[in-house]
């Protein structure tokens, strides 16, 4: 359904210079598939969804391309990018404080987003809404449409928000963030609803996030950046048990787990590298405990078991996990 092939997104900075957000992505996203892309903050996750839904800041070069449904999403004007835009493709942002507006009713937002694409009344646009309210489990959607946002705890905002993404049934969802801000409890709701409108609808999900632990309970497959490029992806199931990039062991390895002494908890050191003047080679070498002298060239992207990928001079060097961590 959505298809990235080596995408690449560069902007704007002072003094003439630019930054490479992202430098050669390919990845995939098929129907009713949760996709998880993680890594650390400046990795350029969220550029690689703003290229997708066409919200690059003004200036951005794009190269690669951007398929929906076979559709290249690259050469589209505004105005058609608009329309495709919470029709075929919709975003759900992490704050859903700022994506609903505090002066209009709640009911009235997800109608609008219904209404912007289809050629509908009004009093058929509500009743759709009330639906998708009620799909996402909003309780008593009738009598809550009207209520303004200020009404919602942060769950109940963050489920009207993926109403309105919901609206036109769209074929992909970019879920950048979406439980950042909400509590444990709360976040598992809104992860339970993802997984179960994706069984329900087909619709396809790319979930962008800094926390494995939400990739472990949802996704089906997970793609790992680093500093603009992505080093590793494959199902869950298969990263999880046995990484091949040093940079996904050490994500993994720097979550609290029960093996941790206390006081002893992993880190990566160092920072991701300045992407105005990204290194030569392996982005990553500079913080990479088996960093070799091949890792100043760029390292060859290997297909691995499942179908999975991995971008490393050293995928078939690194001891398997059982063996590490006893």
């Amino acid at each position: 359904m959505l298809q990235i092939d080596d995408v690449r997104v560069r902007i704007p900075v002072t003094g003439g210079r630019w930054v490479e957000a992202v430098g050669g992505v390919t990845l995939s996203v098929g129907s009713g598939e949760i996709v998880g892309l993680v890594g650390e903050s400046g990795c350029g996750k969220s550029t690689l969804g703003g290229a997708v839904m066409g919200l690059l800041p003004s200036g951005s070069q794009l190269s690669g391309q951007v398929l929906l449904d076979g559709r290249d999403l690259r050469g589209l004007t505004a105005e058609e990018y608009r329309r495709v835009r919470g029709n075929d493709i919709a975003l759900v942002s992490q704050d859903p404080s700022a994506s609903l507006d505090p002066t209009f009713a709640v009911g009235a937002q997800v109608a609008e987003a219904i209404r912007n694409h289809r050629d509908i009344g009004r009093r058929e646009a509500r009743e759709r809404a009330v639906e998708l309210l009620r799909a996402v489990g909003i309780p008593d959607p009738g009598a809550r449409y009207s209520d303004p946002p200020h009404r919602f705890s942060g769950g109940m905002k963050q489920r009207v928000v993926i109403a309105a993404a919901l609206a036109n049934d769209p074929s992909v969802l970019i879920a950048d963030e979406p439980t950042t801000a909400l509590d444990v409890t709360i976040q598992a709701q809104i992860l339970h609803l993802l997984r179960d409108l994706t069984v329900r609808t087909g619709t396809g999900v790319l979930l962008i996030t800094h926390d494995l632990g939400v990739v472990a309970q949802v996704c089906d497959r997970i793609a790992v950046m680093y500093a603009g490029q992505v080093v590793e992806q494959g199902t869950v199931r298969d990263v999880f048990a046995d990484p091949l990039h040093p940079y996904t062991r050490a994500l993994l390895d720097s979550q609290p787990a029960a093996h941790h002494q206390s006081g002893d908890l992993p880190v990566i050191l160092g920072q991701v590298p300045d992407l105005t003047d990204p290194p030569a080679g392996c982005r990553f070498a500079a913080r990479c405990a088996r960093v070799h002298d091949r890792c100043t060239a760029a390292p060859p992207v290997v297909e691995t078991r499942g179908g999975g990928r991995v971008a490393c001079w050293l995928h078939d060097a690194l001891p398997p996990v059982a063996q590490e961590a006893s």
